[in-house]
């Protein structure tokens, strides 16, 4: 398990660096030996050949500035994955087993920096990040315009923590298989995304998780630009822990524009009293008027709702 939070790792400082990088970095084609593993100096020409290079050992591999269409698979370890300069790394258009740009079973994974883009395979479930097995890490990540951003497995052992990330132009319902969404975590132990940006949802919810328990704090969810989307929030499985002070807007084109958090929808597997939903902000796009529910509650649990504003039209919790 990676037991140190990535907020105590990575300074602010690095979001603004990834800021100020020069447009050709972004662009920069990967040089031979692009991706390094930190411990020994081995430079290798595939992230797939570093990946195993690691093993089951643990070992951070370094990514120089590129776009590559490469995918790679973990199957053990615990591996860091950061690129050399934060938002100079994309990995596009290439997806392992069928799943996703990174398919993560080892023990565990940390993200840092790296943008994940056009992921897309045949049963409508291309991620930037499939998580298998093991804990996950991810900060100053980008995940854009694919089926779906991260995918977890159903594992009460595994726990996910997200930071300083976006999630843009992602999420179908189209495909068999059922909706993809910007996030869906399975029955997890635990969920946390924090300073995180939500926008131009193509489909299903932006973030579904089943984790028995989640902190969603201080991200905003912009439906202002989304098409088709759903919930911003859906747990469907039941929940506690926290949701707060994050900003919310409601976009006109919705599938399902009934509410914006809903809590208990499908199978209970969790309890939910003492779920805190408090200091948020929500409304609509402006000059729509329609009604709708901040929290739609399936679970008759004891939920907290305080501080939350929340503009006309719009009920702070209705039970279903």
């Amino acid at each position: 398990m990676i037991a140190h939070p990535l907020r105590a790792r990575l300074p602010a400082l690095v979001l603004a660096a990834a800021a100020l990088l020069p447009a050709a970095a972004l662009t920069a084609q990967p040089a031979p030996g692009a991706f390094t593993v930190a411990e020994s100096g081995k430079r290798f020409a595939t992230l797939q050949e570093a990946v195993d290079a690691i093993g089951e050992g643990r070992g951070t591999i370094r990514i120089a500035p590129g776009t590559y269409r490469q995918c790679a698979v973990q199957q053990g370890g615990v591996i860091v994955y950061e690129a050399l300069q934060p938002g100079s790394v994309t990995f596009t258009g290439r997806a392992c087993e069928g799943k996703a740009a990174f398919v993560l079973r080892g023990i565990g994974a940390e993200i840092r920096g790296i943008t994940f883009s056009d992921i897309r395979v045949p049963d409508g479930n291309g991620a930037g990040i499939r998580l298998e097995k093991g804990a996950l890490n991810i900060a100053y990540a980008r995940f854009e315009n694919s089926q779906q951003g991260i995918l977890t497995a159903a594992d009460p052992a595994m726990r996910v923590y997200i930071l300083r990330s976006t999630f843009s132009g992602l999420g179908t319902c189209e495909n068999d298989a059922g909706c993809a969404h910007s996030i869906y975590i399975g029955n997890i132990a635990s969920l946390t995304v924090r300073e995180s940006r939500f926008e131009r949802g193509t489909g299903g919810h932006y973030l579904k998780a089943r984790a028995a328990q989640v902190v969603i704090e201080d991200n905003s969810f912009d439906d202002a630009n989304g098409t088709g989307t759903n919930y911003m929030i859906d747990l469907p499985a039941g929940s506690i822990g926290r949701i707060a002070d994050n900003w919310f807007v409601q976009g006109r084109d919705k599938e399902n524009f009934s509410a914006f958090i809903a809590l208990g929808a499908e199978e209970l597997l969790h309890p939910s009293d003492g779920l805190r939903v408090e200091n948020n902000e929500a409304r609509f796009v402006p000059g729509l008027t329609r009604t709708s529910a901040f929290l739609a509650d399936w679970t008759a649990s004891r939920v907290v709702m305080q501080g939350n504003r929340i503009a006309d039209g719009i009920r702070q919790y209705e039970p279903r």
